[in-house]
């Protein structure tokens, strides 16, 4: 059993997605582009699929992430773990993945994260609404 478990959900990818969607819909209705419109659909329901949201859990050996259904995901040892600690991400690293210089940014909502620090140096932020409880499950298993 997990001694973390955490989804954040995107709503502000939900509400860019929700908007786009009613431009097609609207685009349907007033030039008659059904076409575009499914298109467009289809394409903002598999990006909504695939980042709509982000879990999180931390279990007695590994920490686990992975955006939506599944399919983008990521892993780290809790024993490759050296450091973890709440960082706040600056405006313009947006939502998403982000590799940025030094680190790679996985996040859904907000600006808080906790980043993490590995034995070989690389530096990774996880996006959460609640850091405070990620890093205490991190520290419960031993990552400080």
């Amino acid at each position: 059993m997990p001694a973390y478990r955490h989804t954040q959900f995107g709503w502000i990818t939900f509400a860019i997605i929700s908007a786009v969607d009613a431009i097609a819909v609207l685009a349907v209705v007033v030039a008659e582009l059904a076409w575009v419109s499914l298109v467009i659909l289809g394409a903002t329901a598999l990006v909504f699929v695939l980042f709509g949201w982000l879990n999180v859990v931390v279990e007695a050996d590994r920490l686990r992430i992975w955006f939506g259904v599944g399919l983008v995901r990521r892993s780290w040892m809790l024993s490759e773990i050296v450091r973890a600690e709440a960082v706040r991400n600056p405006w313009y690293t947006g939502w998403g993945i982000r590799f940025l210089p030094g680190r790679t940014v996985y996040n859904v909502s907000g600006f808080e994260a906790v980043e993490i620090e590995l034995r070989n140096g690389k530096r990774y932020r996880i996006g959460t609404d609640e850091p405070e409880a990620l890093l205490a499950a991190l520290a419960d298993r031993g990552v400080r």
